[in-house]
């Protein structure tokens, strides 16, 4: 493994989309997305879309300094947001998550862009990639199927005193 792991690098970007990091003054653009409640009707969290919640939300991942703004590549149009979480330089794994796009992003090929991106940069420093997806978020899972992540458990995660069932994929370093 790689010293110097940078969980938030200065910027990546292929021919389709960047990923920058995500700053505090992000906020209205990157809520103008958010406030769209289909993007979350099949996430655990079903009313990210008020403001309120989704507040808590963004200001996590700021505060994380391991998420990102996702931009059109050519219109540098705000398309959402991702991030690197729970880093483990003992087992050799980083998990990726916390991700939405608008809907106008959703299908075709920006989601694995995007997600090519982060496995190319962390591949370069870990063997394994985590993704924890609820458990009915149908659309998600498949998303992670595609990439060539294999289910590897069910785990429950705590949010506001309810236990919220995720599936857990895991993608390795070939």
């Amino acid at each position: 493994m790689k010293p110097n792991f940078n969980l938030q690098p200065e910027f990546l970007e292929d021919d389709i989309v960047k990923l920058i990091p995500l700053q505090r003054n992000h906020f209205d653009k990157l809520y103008k997305v958010a406030s769209d409640p289909l993007i979350w009707e099949l996430h655990p969290i079903k009313n990210r879309y008020k403001k309120e919640i989704f507040i808590p939300f963004f200001d996590a991942a700021v505060n994380s300094e391991s998420a990102f703004l996702i931009s059109h590549k050519d219109t540098n149009e705000v398309m959402g947001t991702t991030r690197l979480y729970d880093y483990n330089f003992e087992k050799s794994s980083i998990a990726i998550g916390f991700t939405f796009t608008g809907r106008k992003f959703w299908g075709g090929c920006y989601n694995s862009a995007i997600k090519k991106l982060l496995i190319d940069y962390v591949f370069q420093y870990v063997d394994s990639i985590l993704f924890h997806v609820g458990s009915e978020n149908i659309r998600s899972q498949k998303a992670v199927l595609k990439l060539g992540a294999l289910k590897i458990n069910e785990i429950n995660f705590p949010h506001n005193g309810t236990d919220i069932r995720h599936f857990e994929y895991e993608l390795k370093k070939k």
